[in-house]
């Protein structure tokens, strides 16, 4: 059974808690298909440095939410022109965009909208990026989730959006809002939000509503409140580092490294930044690593037989090796 929810509460803090929710809580019998939209927030990937990926002055001075998801990959822009799809269902057992972005494509193919699905995560219309898509993996559960820029304020996103010089460099391309569009001018049939919403949900049936009940809502709002409006969920701390190490990986996406080095050379912190994605928790291989010699030989050892692609998708043991000890 394929159930759908739809939030029209523009909280991000209360929505990403509601995905969590469905997720964790709700039966693992059935598959969920989500629509929901957020006003005026940055999305961060689960393992970005916040500060480095927003304007903050920009952010802070237009009351621009910033809210951390479960999902890797990048920092993503969301105002009321922005509809975001969730898919939640069983695992295909690794990360795979392309299985879930399909049926959106085709949905948008039917309205007129010329959709590639193009790099590792996104959709596009002209070579233009109009979706950025994530996914978080656990206990053979997959939590799938895109943007669909539909009439967005692309000046507002290309502003509040830090990419980095790395990111712009790679692509040869300047700015943000050179590389994204909206897709309202290819569709076949203009319509205003709420009818490409009804239109979209429309596609995908048959499905029942699930229609959640006020136990499951107090739920929700003590998720949200406990951890996705938190500063410490949002933002947290760099720990202390003595050297910091970054590479763009193509296919994998952007990797840093901050490492604090103690006494005979042994790591004593060590955290993982980025735009990646992961099918386990980074902190499990920080927690591998601390304590170890900061040398080829010792940490070959400690990671003969941890496969780091489930850490970092789609990247080699060798490369993991190159970028930690260069």
């Amino acid at each position: 059974m394929i159930y759908y929810i739809e939030s029209r509460q523009t909280d991000p803090y209360r929505n990403l808690a509601l995905e969590q929710y469905v997720f964790d809580h709700l039966s693992r019998d059935n598959s969920y298909f989500m629509l929901w939209q957020n006003n005026n927030s940055i999305i961060v990937g689960k393992h970005q440095n916040t500060r480095e990926e927003i304007n903050g002055a920009f952010v802070k001075e237009h009351g621009i939410n910033v809210a951390r998801r479960l999902s890797g990959g990048g920092a993503v822009y969301h105002d009321l022109g922005n509809l975001n799809f969730t898919f939640i269902t069983d695992s295909i057992g690794s990360i795979d965009f392309t299985f879930f972005c399909k049926p959106i494509s085709a949905a948008l193919n039917s309205l007129g909208v010329p959709v590639e699905i193009s790099g590792r995560n996104d959709m596009t219309v002209d070579g233009m990026k109009f979706s950025g898509n994530a996914q978080y993996i656990k206990q053979g559960r997959v939590m799938h989730h895109g943007t669909i820029l539909y009439d967005s304020d692309l000046s507002i996103l290309s502003m509040a959006l830090n990419p980095g010089e790395d990111k712009i460099e790679s692509r040869g391309i300047k700015s943000i809002q050179s590389r994204v569009t909206n897709i309202r001018p290819y569709m076949k049939t203009d319509m205003d939000m709420d009818d490409f919403w009804a239109v979209l949900k429309d596609h995908f049936k048959p499905m029942e509503d699930y229609v959640l009940g006020a136990e499951q809502n107090s739920a929700i709002d003590d998720l949200r409140d406990k951890v996705y409006a938190q500063w410490s969920w949002n933002y947290g701390s760099s720990p202390p580092h003595t050297l910091r190490k970054i590479r763009r990986i193509p296919g994998c996406g952007k990797i840093e490294i901050l490492l604090d080095i103690g006494r005979e050379g042994r790591i004593s912190n060590i955290a993982f930044y980025g735009d990646f994605f992961s099918s386990l928790e980074i902190a499990d291989l920080s927690k591998m690593l601390t304590g170890h010699k900061l040398e080829y030989k010792e940490i070959s050892t400690v990671l003969e037989d941890i496969d780091i692609s489930q850490f970092f998708n789609a990247l080699k043991k060798d490369s993991f090796l190159n970028l930690l000890l260069e």
